[in-house]
């Protein structure tokens, strides 16, 4: 493959990877005022005021008890610590609504929870209050309890790295371990405790299944019903370009706030400081800090799933169910070969022909990560619905045959759109392994007489394999995962075990939700645990320097 080629095809792939966002903005500003007006009078300003209120309350709760957590374990030593250092990350496993599946049934009035309370008190269904899990309130617990990993994982990168300098020059100066860390170490990490809130906003706009669930009526529910339920696509498209709108002004932020922490230095790699050993109550409370989301995301509704899983009596190795895993395995390994090689292509060119053009299509082609699913098939479907009529009515004219939904519906159509949301993860995983091959490599194969073709298959490829199977596993588990895009785009009686989970937690059947939910929170922990591996093997010091004694001793 020349040097040409190779342009070409990374062209292709970032203009089909911005197609979606130019289609849902051309087919919403196309559309009349009528329906503007419509939604503004209607369901607009709800839609805009829950999403609002979403927002806030997960920015707030990610960033309290990612950071806190990140704090402790990096910070302090107790009872359990490096077990937490692992297991905090594991709520990240679980998709947000089998979370609210689980919840559900463990705290509704017919659950386990209230059914216990008033075995135990004689109270009646009207004798206590009891708060309501199906709520926004619920909703953003949801989401809190599985999203606060983003924060944690980059806060807990950012304070190891770190130095301890300016913390003990605090602590000498009088200041308490608490007034040390709010003052020198919190604005320190703030950049990289930001952009881990800005992921977690991120998918939480994009997020359906638990606000669908809990009857929350945000953006992402009302493009569903809009093209679903009222069959207007227009107006679909509108609350689309609302939704991208969002998500690109949180996209630019964290860009912003990724840029803003390389003006903080990592200080010396070869030091680091010695925890804070607590005793007492100081070691129980870090302990219950740590435990409790880890308990509340993962623990728990493990358990409740598990429960619910065995009382339902499905079988996973019945064909339905086999039917279902392979619909999963089947979209997820396609998109993830897909994906990463579109990857491969796009930060190869730019590796080999740096230019302004190259990045260009690098960040066309990253800017998917910020576009929620249900936005993508909007604007996938949108374009390519009306292609299938124009080949349709040709067909019937000229040959008095109708062709039908030719891309429409088609899992081809599904791969793109997967492609189009995972890239950037994949483009990640590809700049971390090919930032370390340095360009000298580059420079000698080319005086060999490689081409660029030769130069990737034979040099480059077997250099950066690792980076790609990390790159094959997340995007693989993100797909097997995804729900917007998967229930508006799926062909006909193409179901994932996503969407069986989804329905059948929509028809109340919470019970039989449990299996596909458990199969897919499996599968999400495969990347949790590399990711966790991969950290705290990066953060680990070669020498420790020895702050004074009394700095040991946290303060009451």
């Amino acid at each position: 493959m020349g040097e040409r080629a190779l342009k070409i095809a990374a062209w292709i792939v970032s203009l089909l990877c911005l197609a979606p966002i130019v289609a849902v903005a051309l087919a919403a500003v196309s559309g009349t005022l009528d329906t503007w007006n419509s939604l503004m009078a209607t369901v607009l300003p709800g839609y805009a005021w829950t999403t609002v209120q979403l927002v806030v309350l997960v920015g707030v709760g990610t960033a309290v008890v990612g950071t806190s957590t990140a704090w402790l374990v990096t910070t302090c030593a107790f009872p359990f610590r490096r077990t937490f250092e692992i297991v905090l990350a594991l709520p990240l496993a679980f998709p947000a609504y089998v979370l609210a599946y689980a919840y559900t049934d463990l705290l509704d009035h017919p659950g386990a929870v209230q059914t216990a309370l008033r075995n135990i008190t004689g109270w009646g269904p009207q004798d206590y209050w009891f708060p309501e899990v199906r709520s926004l309130g619920g909703a953003s617990a949801m989401l809190i309890f599985v999203l606060y990993p983003y924060v944690y994982l980059l806060a807990r990168a950012a304070f190891i790295k770190q130095s301890p300098t300016a913390y003990f020059a605090a602590r000498t100066l009088g200041h308490t371990p608490w007034s040390s860390f709010w003052r020198v170490s919190l604005p320190m990490a703030r950049p990289a405790i930001a952009g881990g809130v800005i992921l977690a906003l991120m998918e939480t706009i994009a997020d359906f299944g638990t606000v669908a669930h809990f009857g929350v009526q945000t953006f992402a529910t009302g493009i569903y019903s809009a093209w679903f339920s009222m069959g207007d696509r227009m107006a679909a498209s509108q609350l689309a370009l609302c939704l991208l709108v969002v998500a690109l002004a949180f996209a630019l932020l964290e860009r912003a706030q990724r840029g803003a922490a390389k003006r903080f230095p990592a200080g010396s790699r070869l030091e680091t400081m010695e925890r804070h050993h607590l005793h007492g109550w100081h070691a129980a409370g870090a302990f219950a800090a740590c435990l409790l989301p880890v308990a509340i995301g993962f623990a728990i509704p493990l358990a409740v799933l598990a429960d619910m899983a065995i009382g339902a009596g499905k079988s996973p190795f019945s064909p339905r169910y086999l039917g279902y895993v392979q619909n999963s395995l089947t979209l997820a390994s396609i998109t993830a070969v897909v994906t990463v090689t579109g990857a491969v292509i796009i930060g190869f060119c730019a590796r080999i022909a740096p230019s302004l053009a190259a990045r260009f299509s690098a960040a066309a082609a990253g800017i998917g990560y910020a576009v929620p699913g249900g936005v993508i098939a909007v604007g996938l479907l949108v374009p390519f619905a009306a292609l299938d009529n124009m080949i349709d009515a040709w067909a019937r004219a000229n040959f008095d045959v109708s062709t039908g939904l030719f891309f429409t519906g088609s899992i081809g159509l599904l791969v793109v759109a997967y492609m189009v949301r995972f890239i950037a993860a994949a483009l990640g995983a590809f700049d971390t392994g090919i930032s370390a091959i340095k360009p000298n490599i580059d420079a000698a194969a080319r005086t060999l007489g490689r081409t660029s073709g030769r130069m990737l298959f034979e040099i480059h490829l077997p250099l950066l394999r690792p980076s790609l199977l990390t790159a094959l596993l997340i995007v693989f588990v993100d797909v097997m995962k995804e729900l917007p895009a998967t229930l508006i785009m799926r062909p006909f009686n193409f179901d994932t075990l996503a969407v069986q989970a989804y329905r059948l937690a929509s028809d109340e059947r919470l019970q039989q939700a449990a299996l596909p939910s458990l199969m897919i929170v499996g599968f999400g922990l495969l990347p949790v645990v590399l990711l966790c591996h991969t950290i705290g093997r990066s953060g680990r010091p070669t020498h420790t320097i020895r702050p004074r004694a009394d700095a040991l001793v946290p303060s009451a």
